[in-house]
Protein backbone atom coordinates (compact mmCIF):
# COMPACT_ATOMS: atom_id res chain seq x y z
CA UNK A 1 0.00 0.00 0.00
CA UNK A 2 1.50 3.69 -1.17
CA UNK A 3 2.12 6.04 1.72
CA UNK A 4 0.43 9.56 1.70
CA UNK A 5 3.55 11.05 0.28
CA UNK A 6 4.53 8.69 -2.39
CA UNK A 7 0.49 8.31 -3.35
CA UNK A 8 0.77 12.35 -3.42
CA UNK A 9 4.04 13.01 -4.76
CA UNK A 10 5.05 15.37 -2.22
CA UNK A 11 8.59 14.72 -1.64
CA UNK A 12 11.29 15.41 -4.51
CA UNK A 13 14.70 12.52 -4.97
CA UNK A 14 16.25 15.76 -3.18
CA UNK A 15 13.88 15.54 -0.20
CA UNK A 16 13.72 11.30 -0.24
CA UNK A 17 17.60 11.50 0.52
CA UNK A 18 17.28 13.90 2.93
CA UNK A 19 14.68 11.67 4.86
CA UNK A 20 17.51 8.95 5.04
CA UNK A 21 20.10 11.21 6.33
CA UNK A 22 17.92 12.81 8.97
CA UNK A 23 17.08 9.06 10.30
CA UNK A 24 21.27 8.67 10.43
CA UNK A 25 21.96 11.77 12.22
CA UNK A 26 19.19 11.22 14.55
CA UNK A 27 21.00 7.82 15.36
CA UNK A 28 24.19 9.27 15.68
CA UNK A 29 22.92 12.66 18.03
CA UNK A 30 20.89 10.54 20.23
CA UNK A 31 17.95 12.21 18.95
CA UNK A 32 14.81 10.79 21.40
CA UNK A 33 12.49 13.92 20.50
CA UNK A 34 11.70 15.87 16.95
CA UNK A 35 9.51 19.32 16.94
CA UNK A 36 7.57 19.00 13.94
CA UNK A 37 6.89 22.71 12.90
CA UNK A 38 4.92 24.73 10.95
CA UNK A 39 4.59 28.63 10.27
CA UNK A 40 1.22 29.64 10.70
CA UNK A 41 -1.02 32.83 9.11
CA UNK A 42 1.41 35.26 11.93
CA UNK A 43 4.80 33.76 11.00
CA UNK A 44 4.59 31.53 14.08
CA UNK A 45 5.68 28.02 14.66
CA UNK A 46 3.47 25.42 15.67
CA UNK A 47 3.32 22.18 16.41
CA UNK A 48 3.95 19.05 17.95
CA UNK A 49 7.28 17.25 19.86
CA UNK A 50 7.25 13.48 18.56
CA UNK A 51 9.08 10.72 19.15
CA UNK A 52 11.92 9.58 16.46
CA UNK A 53 9.26 6.45 16.24
CA UNK A 54 6.88 8.88 14.62
CA UNK A 55 9.32 10.65 12.84
CA UNK A 56 10.15 8.47 10.71
CA UNK A 57 6.39 7.47 10.24
CA UNK A 58 5.63 11.19 9.51
CA UNK A 59 8.06 11.50 6.57
CA UNK A 60 6.21 8.37 4.90
CA UNK A 61 2.50 9.14 6.27
CA UNK A 62 2.80 12.78 7.52
CA UNK A 63 0.73 12.95 10.94
CA UNK A 64 -2.52 14.72 11.34
CA UNK A 65 -2.95 17.53 13.10
CA UNK A 66 -5.78 20.15 14.09
CA UNK A 67 -6.10 23.02 12.21
CA UNK A 68 -7.79 25.16 14.42
CA UNK A 69 -4.62 27.99 15.02
CA UNK A 70 -5.69 29.02 11.51
CA UNK A 71 -9.56 30.06 13.83
CA UNK A 72 -7.11 32.64 15.28
CA UNK A 73 -5.86 36.10 15.49
CA UNK A 74 -3.07 37.80 17.38
CA UNK A 75 -4.57 37.32 20.78
CA UNK A 76 -6.27 34.31 20.20
CA UNK A 77 -9.40 35.27 19.48
CA UNK A 78 -11.66 33.32 17.41
CA UNK A 79 -12.01 34.69 14.16
CA UNK A 80 -14.14 32.18 12.36
CA UNK A 81 -17.07 30.03 13.39
CA UNK A 82 -15.43 26.55 12.61
CA UNK A 83 -18.62 24.73 12.69
CA UNK A 84 -20.42 26.97 10.24
CA UNK A 85 -20.71 25.99 6.60
CA UNK A 86 -16.65 26.13 5.28
CA UNK A 87 -15.60 26.25 8.47
CA UNK A 88 -16.58 30.16 8.28
CA UNK A 89 -14.62 30.14 5.18
CA UNK A 90 -16.58 29.06 2.64
CA UNK A 91 -14.51 26.28 1.96
CA UNK A 92 -16.73 23.04 2.02
CA UNK A 93 -13.60 21.07 3.07
CA UNK A 94 -12.76 23.14 6.15
CA UNK A 95 -16.27 22.29 7.49
CA UNK A 96 -15.95 21.25 10.98
CA UNK A 97 -12.56 22.10 11.93
CA UNK A 98 -10.98 19.11 10.51
CA UNK A 99 -7.31 17.76 11.03
CA UNK A 100 -5.36 18.65 8.33
CA UNK A 101 -1.83 16.54 7.89
CA UNK A 102 1.68 17.91 8.18
CA UNK A 103 4.40 16.47 6.41
CA UNK A 104 8.14 16.96 7.42
CA UNK A 105 9.88 18.61 5.02
CA UNK A 106 13.51 16.94 5.45
CA UNK A 107 15.93 19.37 4.06
CA UNK A 108 14.66 21.58 6.93
CA UNK A 109 16.09 18.71 10.13
CA UNK A 110 18.38 20.46 12.25
CA UNK A 111 19.28 19.12 15.54
CA UNK A 112 18.63 21.71 18.34
CA UNK A 113 21.73 22.65 20.34
CA UNK A 114 19.83 24.26 23.27
CA UNK A 115 17.75 21.69 23.88
CA UNK A 116 18.99 18.06 24.67
CA UNK A 117 18.39 15.17 22.40
CA UNK A 118 15.40 17.71 20.10
CA UNK A 119 15.72 18.09 16.53
CA UNK A 120 13.22 20.47 14.51
CA UNK A 121 12.03 20.10 11.33
CA UNK A 122 9.69 22.56 9.14
CA UNK A 123 6.32 20.70 7.80
CA UNK A 124 4.25 21.62 4.93
CA UNK A 125 0.30 21.37 5.30
CA UNK A 126 -1.99 19.37 3.21
CA UNK A 127 -5.90 18.52 2.92
CA UNK A 128 -7.07 14.62 3.08
CA UNK A 129 -6.55 14.85 -0.69
CA UNK A 130 -2.85 15.94 -1.55
CA UNK A 131 -3.24 19.45 -2.02
CA UNK A 132 -2.21 22.25 -0.39
CA UNK A 133 -3.69 23.69 2.91
CA UNK A 134 -5.01 26.93 1.20
CA UNK A 135 -3.93 29.28 4.44
CA UNK A 136 -0.55 27.86 4.71
CA UNK A 137 1.77 30.84 4.17
CA UNK A 138 4.88 28.14 3.08
CA UNK A 139 2.65 27.13 0.04
CA UNK A 140 2.07 30.52 -1.03
CA UNK A 141 5.80 31.45 -1.05
CA UNK A 142 6.29 28.21 -3.23
CA UNK A 143 3.87 28.90 -5.41
CA UNK A 144 5.27 31.88 -5.82
CA UNK A 145 9.09 30.63 -6.57
CA UNK A 146 8.10 28.37 -9.19
CA UNK A 147 6.25 31.31 -10.84
CA UNK A 148 9.88 33.36 -11.01
CA UNK A 149 11.83 29.74 -12.05
CA UNK A 150 9.22 29.82 -14.88
CA UNK A 151 10.04 33.09 -15.76
CA UNK A 152 13.90 32.27 -15.77
CA UNK A 153 15.13 33.73 -12.59
CA UNK A 154 15.99 32.37 -9.10
CA UNK A 155 15.47 34.96 -5.45
CA UNK A 156 18.36 35.65 -3.53
CA UNK A 157 17.93 37.27 0.00
CA UNK A 158 19.76 38.44 2.56
CA UNK A 159 18.08 39.36 5.92
CA UNK A 160 18.68 42.23 8.01
CA UNK A 161 16.94 41.99 11.35
CA UNK A 162 16.92 44.36 14.33
CA UNK A 163 15.13 43.04 17.61
CA UNK A 164 15.16 44.08 21.49
CA UNK A 165 17.04 42.25 23.98
CA UNK A 166 16.19 42.59 27.87
CA UNK A 167 16.62 41.13 31.30
CA UNK A 168 13.04 39.17 32.80
CA UNK A 169 12.45 40.83 36.17
CA UNK A 170 8.81 39.02 36.44
CA UNK A 171 7.54 36.88 34.56
CA UNK A 172 3.98 37.91 35.59
CA UNK A 173 2.96 34.19 35.77
CA UNK A 174 2.70 34.50 39.57
CA UNK A 175 1.64 38.26 40.02
CA UNK A 176 -0.03 38.63 36.64
CA UNK A 177 -3.18 37.65 34.23
CA UNK A 178 -2.26 34.49 32.23
CA UNK A 179 -5.00 35.35 29.85
CA UNK A 180 -7.75 34.43 27.56
CA UNK A 181 -8.97 33.86 24.15
CA UNK A 182 -8.77 37.69 23.02
CA UNK A 183 -6.95 38.87 25.66
CA UNK A 184 -2.89 38.07 25.78
CA UNK A 185 -1.66 37.79 29.31
CA UNK A 186 0.35 40.24 31.12
CA UNK A 187 4.17 40.26 29.34
CA UNK A 188 6.74 40.13 31.47
CA UNK A 189 8.20 42.91 33.18
CA UNK A 190 11.52 43.42 31.94
CA UNK A 191 14.94 45.59 32.29
CA UNK A 192 17.32 46.74 29.41
CA UNK A 193 20.32 45.68 29.20
CA UNK A 194 22.38 48.12 28.16
CA UNK A 195 22.03 51.60 27.09
CA UNK A 196 21.32 52.95 23.79
CA UNK A 197 21.98 55.79 21.19
CA UNK A 198 25.27 55.73 20.49
CA UNK A 199 25.26 53.23 17.25
CA UNK A 200 27.72 50.53 16.80
CA UNK A 201 29.53 51.85 19.36
CA UNK A 202 32.32 48.46 20.80
CA UNK A 203 32.05 49.05 24.19
CA UNK A 204 27.92 48.98 23.98
CA UNK A 205 28.46 45.75 22.14
CA UNK A 206 31.00 44.44 24.73
CA UNK A 207 28.89 44.88 27.67
CA UNK A 208 26.02 42.50 26.34
CA UNK A 209 28.53 39.97 25.02
CA UNK A 210 27.81 37.08 27.50
CA UNK A 211 24.08 37.26 26.94
CA UNK A 212 24.88 37.50 23.27
CA UNK A 213 27.29 34.65 23.51
CA UNK A 214 24.97 31.49 24.04
CA UNK A 215 22.18 32.96 21.12
CA UNK A 216 25.30 33.04 18.75
CA UNK A 217 26.50 30.12 19.48
CA UNK A 218 23.51 28.00 19.25
CA UNK A 219 22.55 29.90 15.95
CA UNK A 220 25.75 28.88 14.48
CA UNK A 221 25.56 25.63 15.60
CA UNK A 222 22.56 25.25 13.58
CA UNK A 223 24.29 26.01 10.41
CA UNK A 224 22.69 29.36 10.10
CA UNK A 225 24.01 31.66 7.82
CA UNK A 226 25.17 34.50 10.34
CA UNK A 227 26.93 36.88 8.98
CA UNK A 228 27.19 39.57 12.00
CA UNK A 229 26.13 40.76 15.43
CA UNK A 230 25.74 44.89 16.11
CA UNK A 231 25.30 47.21 18.92
CA UNK A 232 22.10 49.10 17.31
CA UNK A 233 20.99 52.41 17.82
CA UNK A 234 18.20 52.01 21.05
CA UNK A 235 19.24 50.42 24.18
CA UNK A 236 19.18 46.85 23.97
CA UNK A 237 18.53 46.85 20.34
CA UNK A 238 20.26 44.40 18.49
CA UNK A 239 21.18 43.80 14.49
CA UNK A 240 21.67 40.29 13.02
CA UNK A 241 22.65 39.59 9.43
CA UNK A 242 22.93 36.83 7.01
CA UNK A 243 24.54 35.90 4.28
CA UNK A 244 22.46 34.98 1.16
CA UNK A 245 20.37 31.82 0.75
CA UNK A 246 18.28 31.22 -2.08
CA UNK A 247 14.10 30.83 -1.88
CA UNK A 248 12.17 29.21 0.75
CA UNK A 249 15.52 28.33 3.05
CA UNK A 250 15.65 32.17 3.31
CA UNK A 251 11.85 32.14 4.72
CA UNK A 252 12.89 28.84 7.03
CA UNK A 253 15.68 30.24 8.27
CA UNK A 254 14.05 33.36 9.77
CA UNK A 255 11.26 31.42 11.68
CA UNK A 256 13.96 29.33 12.87
CA UNK A 257 16.19 32.00 14.35
CA UNK A 258 13.14 34.10 16.11
CA UNK A 259 12.46 30.84 18.03
CA UNK A 260 15.92 30.20 18.68
CA UNK A 261 16.63 33.25 19.73
CA UNK A 262 13.38 34.01 21.80
CA UNK A 263 14.41 30.17 23.72
CA UNK A 264 17.84 30.73 24.51
CA UNK A 265 17.45 33.97 26.01
CA UNK A 266 14.42 32.81 28.29
CA UNK A 267 16.76 30.03 29.61
CA UNK A 268 19.30 32.22 30.39
CA UNK A 269 16.84 34.69 31.96
CA UNK A 270 16.51 37.21 29.37
CA UNK A 271 13.42 38.13 26.93
CA UNK A 272 13.83 38.74 23.39
CA UNK A 273 11.26 40.35 21.05
CA UNK A 274 10.58 40.91 17.62
CA UNK A 275 8.13 43.22 18.44
CA UNK A 276 8.83 46.88 16.12
CA UNK A 277 8.62 49.12 18.68
CA UNK A 278 7.95 48.19 22.58
CA UNK A 279 6.15 50.19 24.77
CA UNK A 280 9.69 50.60 27.17
CA UNK A 281 10.86 54.12 27.31
CA UNK A 282 13.98 55.28 25.55
CA UNK A 283 12.99 52.13 22.78
CA UNK A 284 13.08 53.20 19.08
CA UNK A 285 11.42 51.08 16.27
CA UNK A 286 12.87 48.07 14.96
CA UNK A 287 12.90 47.05 11.07
CA UNK A 288 13.72 44.36 8.95
CA UNK A 289 15.89 45.16 5.67
CA UNK A 290 15.33 42.42 3.14
CA UNK A 291 17.91 42.66 0.31
CA UNK A 292 16.83 40.30 -2.63
CA UNK A 293 18.58 40.46 -6.17
CA UNK A 294 17.31 37.79 -9.15
CA UNK A 295 20.05 35.50 -10.56
CA UNK A 296 19.44 33.51 -13.96
CA UNK A 297 17.96 30.14 -12.80
CA UNK A 298 20.45 28.64 -15.06
CA UNK A 299 23.79 30.43 -14.78
CA UNK A 300 23.27 31.89 -11.15
CA UNK A 301 24.50 35.10 -12.81
CA UNK A 302 22.98 38.20 -11.36
CA UNK A 303 20.66 39.73 -13.35
CA UNK A 304 20.61 43.03 -11.26
CA UNK A 305 23.86 44.41 -12.80
CA UNK A 306 23.50 46.94 -14.59
CA UNK A 307 25.40 47.03 -18.14
CA UNK A 308 26.86 50.55 -17.92
CA UNK A 309 27.21 53.15 -15.67
CA UNK A 310 24.76 55.23 -16.34
CA UNK A 311 21.91 52.99 -15.44
CA UNK A 312 21.20 52.22 -11.68
CA UNK A 313 20.07 48.56 -12.14
CA UNK A 314 19.70 46.28 -15.23
CA UNK A 315 16.59 46.26 -17.28
CA UNK A 316 15.51 43.21 -15.05
CA UNK A 317 15.81 44.94 -12.01
CA UNK A 318 14.77 48.15 -12.80
CA UNK A 319 11.23 46.66 -13.62
CA UNK A 320 11.80 44.58 -10.73
CA UNK A 321 11.58 47.63 -7.91
CA UNK A 322 8.97 48.68 -10.41
CA UNK A 323 7.30 46.18 -9.90
CA UNK A 324 7.54 46.44 -5.81
CA UNK A 325 6.66 49.68 -5.16
CA UNK A 326 3.25 49.58 -7.83
CA UNK A 327 2.01 46.80 -5.16
CA UNK A 328 4.04 48.19 -2.09
CA UNK A 329 0.57 49.97 -0.80
CA UNK A 330 -1.43 46.61 -0.64
CA UNK A 331 1.76 44.49 0.31
CA UNK A 332 1.94 46.53 3.28
CA UNK A 333 -0.24 43.64 4.95
CA UNK A 334 2.38 41.52 4.50
CA UNK A 335 5.42 43.57 5.23
CA UNK A 336 4.07 45.10 8.22
CA UNK A 337 1.41 43.15 9.96
CA UNK A 338 1.29 44.68 12.96
CA UNK A 339 -0.43 47.72 14.39
CA UNK A 340 2.58 48.60 15.74
CA UNK A 341 4.74 48.78 13.17
CA UNK A 342 3.26 51.33 11.25
CA UNK A 343 4.79 53.40 13.52
CA UNK A 344 7.89 53.34 12.08
CA UNK A 345 6.57 55.18 9.11
CA UNK A 346 7.52 58.51 9.56
CA UNK A 347 9.57 61.15 7.83
CA UNK A 348 13.35 61.38 8.59
CA UNK A 349 12.81 57.98 10.91
CA UNK A 350 15.24 55.55 8.34
CA UNK A 351 12.37 54.09 7.39
CA UNK A 352 10.04 54.84 4.04
CA UNK A 353 6.56 56.77 4.32
CA UNK A 354 6.32 56.54 0.64
CA UNK A 355 7.20 54.35 -2.44
CA UNK A 356 10.52 55.77 -4.11
CA UNK A 357 13.78 54.21 -4.51
CA UNK A 358 17.32 55.45 -4.58
CA UNK A 359 20.59 55.34 -5.06
CA UNK A 360 22.22 53.80 -1.87
CA UNK A 361 19.86 56.10 0.02
CA UNK A 362 18.58 54.98 3.56
CA UNK A 363 15.40 56.92 3.18
CA UNK A 364 14.37 55.10 -0.04
CA UNK A 365 11.81 52.27 0.17
CA UNK A 366 13.72 50.42 -2.47
CA UNK A 367 17.70 51.12 -1.81
CA UNK A 368 20.34 50.34 -4.67
CA UNK A 369 23.02 49.06 -3.67
CA UNK A 370 25.90 48.10 -5.86
CA UNK A 371 26.15 48.94 -9.76
CA UNK A 372 27.96 48.46 -12.55
CA UNK A 373 31.06 46.05 -12.51
CA UNK A 374 29.66 44.86 -8.78
CA UNK A 375 28.52 40.90 -9.01
CA UNK A 376 26.70 41.81 -5.94
CA UNK A 377 24.60 44.13 -6.74
CA UNK A 378 20.84 43.89 -5.50
CA UNK A 379 18.41 46.06 -3.70
CA UNK A 380 17.21 46.30 0.43
CA UNK A 381 13.53 46.94 0.52
CA UNK A 382 13.28 49.08 3.86
CA UNK A 383 9.73 48.61 4.52
CA UNK A 384 9.33 45.42 6.86
CA UNK A 385 9.01 45.20 10.68
CA UNK A 386 10.77 42.30 12.31
CA UNK A 387 7.75 40.29 13.71
CA UNK A 388 6.43 40.00 9.85
CA UNK A 389 5.99 36.87 8.58
CA UNK A 390 8.82 36.05 6.57
CA UNK A 391 7.70 33.70 3.58
CA UNK A 392 4.27 36.04 3.25
CA UNK A 393 6.80 39.15 3.17
CA UNK A 394 8.99 37.36 0.54
CA UNK A 395 6.26 35.96 -1.47
CA UNK A 396 4.96 38.99 -1.76
CA UNK A 397 8.20 40.59 -2.80
CA UNK A 398 8.71 37.46 -5.56
CA UNK A 399 5.47 38.15 -6.80
CA UNK A 400 5.75 42.34 -7.43
CA UNK A 401 8.92 41.69 -8.30
CA UNK A 402 7.66 39.27 -11.28
CA UNK A 403 4.84 41.16 -12.25
CA UNK A 404 7.18 44.20 -12.48
CA UNK A 405 9.68 42.44 -15.38
CA UNK A 406 6.31 40.82 -17.15
CA UNK A 407 4.30 43.85 -17.38
CA UNK A 408 7.95 46.13 -18.39
CA UNK A 409 6.93 48.37 -15.16
CA UNK A 410 8.62 51.81 -14.46
CA UNK A 411 9.62 52.57 -10.93
CA UNK A 412 9.98 56.23 -11.94
CA UNK A 413 12.65 58.61 -11.49
CA UNK A 414 15.34 57.88 -8.70
CA UNK A 415 14.61 60.24 -5.14
CA UNK A 416 17.50 62.09 -3.88
CA UNK A 417 15.21 63.25 -0.93
CA UNK A 418 12.48 60.51 -0.15
CA UNK A 419 10.93 62.11 2.37
CA UNK A 420 10.18 65.69 -0.32
CA UNK A 421 9.11 63.04 -2.92
CA UNK A 422 5.65 63.38 -4.54
CA UNK A 423 5.54 59.53 -4.79
CA UNK A 424 2.38 57.97 -3.68
CA UNK A 425 2.59 57.73 0.24
CA UNK A 426 2.39 54.14 2.24
CA UNK A 427 -0.09 53.31 4.14
CA UNK A 428 0.08 54.60 8.04
CA UNK A 429 -1.69 51.99 9.35
CA UNK A 430 -2.85 48.91 9.40
CA UNK A 431 -6.51 49.93 8.61
CA UNK A 432 -5.66 51.39 5.66
CA UNK A 433 -3.14 48.81 4.53
CA UNK A 434 -6.43 46.47 4.50
CA UNK A 435 -7.94 48.13 2.67
CA UNK A 436 -5.24 48.57 0.11
CA UNK A 437 -5.16 44.66 0.06
CA UNK A 438 -8.68 43.93 -0.19
CA UNK A 439 -9.05 45.91 -3.53
CA UNK A 440 -5.63 44.31 -4.92
CA UNK A 441 -6.69 42.44 -8.59
CA UNK A 442 -3.28 41.81 -8.23
CA UNK A 443 -3.11 40.15 -5.25
CA UNK A 444 -6.18 38.65 -5.17
CA UNK A 445 -4.83 36.54 -8.68
CA UNK A 446 -1.29 35.95 -6.97
CA UNK A 447 -2.57 34.44 -3.69
CA UNK A 448 -6.27 33.72 -4.17
CA UNK A 449 -9.47 35.58 -2.87
CA UNK A 450 -9.89 33.03 -0.25
CA UNK A 451 -6.26 33.74 1.76
CA UNK A 452 -6.68 37.84 0.81
CA UNK A 453 -10.14 37.31 1.84
CA UNK A 454 -8.73 35.17 5.11
CA UNK A 455 -6.31 37.09 6.06
CA UNK A 456 -8.22 40.63 5.80
CA UNK A 457 -11.15 39.72 7.98
CA UNK A 458 -7.96 38.03 10.60
CA UNK A 459 -6.07 41.25 10.72
CA UNK A 460 -9.55 43.42 10.96
CA UNK A 461 -10.63 41.27 14.17
CA UNK A 462 -7.28 42.66 15.72
CA UNK A 463 -7.85 46.40 14.29
CA UNK A 464 -11.07 46.34 15.85
CA UNK A 465 -10.08 45.35 19.36
CA UNK A 466 -7.50 47.65 18.85
CA UNK A 467 -9.54 50.62 18.64
CA UNK A 468 -12.32 49.46 21.07
CA UNK A 469 -9.74 49.91 23.55
CA UNK A 470 -8.16 53.04 22.34
CA UNK A 471 -11.73 54.40 22.09
CA UNK A 472 -12.36 53.47 25.72
CA UNK A 473 -9.65 56.01 27.37
CA UNK A 474 -9.92 59.11 28.32
CA UNK A 475 -8.82 60.85 25.26
CA UNK A 476 -8.13 58.80 22.65
CA UNK A 477 -5.84 60.94 20.19
CA UNK A 478 -3.43 61.38 22.80
CA UNK A 479 -3.09 57.88 23.86
CA UNK A 480 -2.36 56.37 20.92
CA UNK A 481 0.23 58.90 19.69
CA UNK A 482 2.26 56.90 21.90
CA UNK A 483 2.76 53.30 22.03
CA UNK A 484 -0.09 51.74 24.29
CA UNK A 485 -0.37 49.39 26.74
CA UNK A 486 -2.54 47.20 24.51
CA UNK A 487 0.16 46.90 21.59
CA UNK A 488 3.03 45.74 24.35
CA UNK A 489 0.43 43.13 25.88
CA UNK A 490 -0.30 42.36 22.11
CA UNK A 491 2.96 41.70 20.59
CA UNK A 492 5.56 42.02 23.11
CA UNK A 493 5.57 38.52 24.28
CA UNK A 494 4.01 36.62 21.34
CA UNK A 495 7.14 38.19 18.58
Amino acid sequence: MSTFVDRHGLHSPEQRAAAEKNLAEIEAAGVEMVRLVWPDQHGLPRGKSVTVKAYAAALRDGMEITMAPFFFDTANAIVFNPFSPGGGFGIPELSGSPNVTMVPDPETFAVLPHVPETAWVVCDLYLRDGSPFPFAPRAILRRQLEKLTEAGFSLVAGIELEWYLTRVLDPMLETGSLGAPGLPGDPPKVAPVARGYNYLLDGHLDEIDDVLRPIRKAVSALGLPLRSIDDEWAPSQVETTFDVQQGLAVADSVLLFRSVVKQVARRHGHHATFMCTPAIPGFYASGWHLHTSLVDAVSGVNAMVPGTEAEALSETGTHYVGGTLAHAAAASVFTTPSINGYRRRRPHSLAPDRCTWGLDNRAAMMRVIGGHGDPATHVENRVGEPSANPYLYLAAQTASGLDGILGKRSPGALSDDPYASDAPQLPTSLRAALDELDASEFFRAEFGDSFVDYLVRMKRSEVERYEAHVNEQPDPAAYAAEVTEWEHREYFELF
